[in-house]
């Protein structure tokens, strides 16, 4: 697969890493503000951006693999890492494994799957019975609008995706994290974030107050500046 990534700025690496249907850009506020100290990299995974698309439907891990395989390309070593929803699950699965990592900032870290209420499995159920009579149907009317927006292949790896729990990876991290969450975000709440925080043994949270899913988007600056507190 070819690369695609934006660098700039000279000193320790810093690599970014985007969330789910985004792209290397909307990490654009904190690129400009790094590269004044740090050497940026903002990458897009495989599938989003300008990358090329997937062929084959990647699982969390296949992700790490490429990311693995993408800084060592690019003669990236012991980089910091900024990520957010998505790239966090990718920063957590390599942190896992022990990867060539300094610091990680995660901010709104997906991951963590919440307890399927009945509601939900019901749901899940009457989707798979109609999908057999009325595969049209159900697809239109059943998922997010997120899910329904992708290609069949990218919606096999959405599924992979979404449905594997990193809390035992995350216990196996052994580098500093810093959690950053949005105390109205609702894609990922505080209380998946405190699951994380009981598992990483060397990990602390910063809240930001008033901010949702996007928080290094709704308030930059407050982002940047406890991101750079704790990596430096």
């Amino acid at each position: 697969m070819k690369l695609s990534y934006l660098q700039k700025g000279e000193g320790k690496d810093i690599v970014f890493l985007h969330g789910y249907l985004a792209s290397k850009e909307s990490f654009y506020p904190q690129t400009e503000y790094f590269s004044k100290k740090f050497r940026v990299t903002a990458l897009d995974f495989p599938g989003f951006g300008g990358a090329d698309p997937l062929e084959v439907a990647y699982s969390v891990s296949d992700y790490a693999d490429w990311l693995t395989e993408a800084l060592a390309a690019l003669n990236i070593k012991n980089p910091h890492i900024i990520a957010h929803s998505f790239g966090g699950r990718v920063a957590v699965k390599c942190l896992s494994r022990g990867s060539d990592f300094d610091k990680a900032v995660l901010c709104g870290c997906a991951g963590i799957v919440p307890k399927r209420t009945f509601k939900y499995k019901l749901r899940v159920k009457t989707y798979r019975v109609i999908k057999k009579v009325a595969p049209r149907y159900a697809e239109k009317h059943f998922g997010s609008a997120e899910y329904r927006s992708l290609s069949p292949v990218m919606r096999e790896s959405y599924k992979k995706i979404v449905n594997e729990d990193l809390r035992e990876d995350a216990k196996k991290i052994a580098r500093p994290v810093l959690f950053i969450n949005g105390d109205k975000d609702g894609e990922t709440p505080l209380s998946s974030i405190e699951v994380y925080l009981s598992c990483v043994r060397d990990s602390r949270l910063f809240v930001m107050n008033g901010c949702g899913h996007f928080a290094h988007l709704e308030n930059p600056l407050a982002f940047e500046l406890a991101a750079e507190e704790f990596l430096q």
